[in-house]
């Protein structure tokens, strides 16, 4: 009971840093440095740490940095080396794919599109080994791996965007550029070449699982904070010995729309809408140009768009 907190409790426990379960399977040592937060313990746990970062995690963060040096001294070098000039044009400066000439080939000038092959391979080999990194921490505790496959569907989305339809199309100026607005222009562009992502029944189905996961986290989210005087946000407690929180919540929601999750249930669909959103989008965005170039007329000929 005493490492039990809420947003509502007013005292911040504090004691010996907890430093978590003994590693046994050979895995290096966790960082020792931990501390406490006191503005950290109003919004979750005040302490922080230990970190477990590993070699796998090194090699992220080291390929990361790498990648985000590259693009901010692109923008840098962009904005005439000004700082005051850098700040005011930030975004509106853009990392560009090299120019249909080229096709896919990997050796392109680095000021003319190199830049963003090394980028994009920096980037990839540190979400890579991130991924690993998150799937080899789980399996150390004896989790599930619900993690690592949901982070997986997203990479899945940044893969398609920036490497895989590129691929397919032999073409590096397919991919998303890095910038604020250059990726906004691409994505605009990208729908009005491809006749309106709209009728891409896959984008469609991205969309409904992105609002879907909102209305979920935001119900699932209100819920255990209502019934937070009653323990709600013990979850693992009220899923398997329910208790009067999740009886509270249960009949709230029968009462209102006939039908309520149960305190496990409400995950399983939290993270399956969250999943299939990037997972569908990715599927919408490599179909366009490899299997369907107009997805208006597309959708005309499949009686999902009215005819002319």
């Amino acid at each position: 009971m005493a490492t039990y907190q809420n947003i509502f409790t007013q005292i911040q426990v504090k004691a010996a840093p907890e430093m978590g379960v003994p590693l046994t399977d050979g895995s290096e040592e966790r960082i020792p440095i931990t501390g406490y937060s006191y503005w950290m313990g109003k919004i979750g746990q005040s302490q922080f740490g230990p970190v477990y970062l590993g070699w796998l995690g090194m090699i992220s963060l080291t390929f990361g940095f790498a990648a985000f040096m590259i693009i901010g001294l692109n923008f840098w070098a962009q904005a005439g080396w000004d700082p005051q000039t850098f700040m005011r044009e930030l975004f509106w400066l853009s990392l560009d794919p090299p120019s249909a000439e080229y096709g896919f080939s990997p050796f392109v000038p680095l000021n003319e599109g190199g830049w963003f092959i090394m980028t994009g391979a920096f980037l990839s080999i540190a979400v890579l080994c991130w991924w690993a990194r998150t799937y080899m921490r789980a399996k150390a505790l004896g989790m599930g791996m619900h993690i690592p496959w949901a982070f997986a569907s997203a990479i899945w989305l940044f893969l398609v965007l920036g490497f895989i339809r590129p691929l397919l199309l032999w073409d590096w100026s397919q991919a998303v550029p890095y910038g604020i607005f250059s990726h906004l222009d691409w994505t605009n562009n990208f729908s009005l070449i491809h006749g309106n992502l709209f009728y891409n029944p896959f984008h469609a189905l991205s969309i409904v699982f992105l609002y879907g996961s909102a209305v979920l986290f935001a119900m699932h989210g209100a819920t255990i904070l209502a019934v937070g005087r009653y323990g709600g946000e013990r979850e693992i407690e009220q899923i398997t010995d329910r208790g009067t929180a999740s009886e509270r919540a249960g009949l709230f929601w029968r009462w209102t729309m006939g039908f309520n999750a149960t305190m496990e249930s409400i995950h399983r669909w939290a993270w399956w809408f969250a999943v299939l959103t990037t997972l569908t989008g990715g599927i919408g965005i490599l179909l366009s140009g490899t299997v369907v170039d107009n997805w208006y007329l597309w959708a005309q000929e499949h009686y999902y768009a009215p005819a002319n």
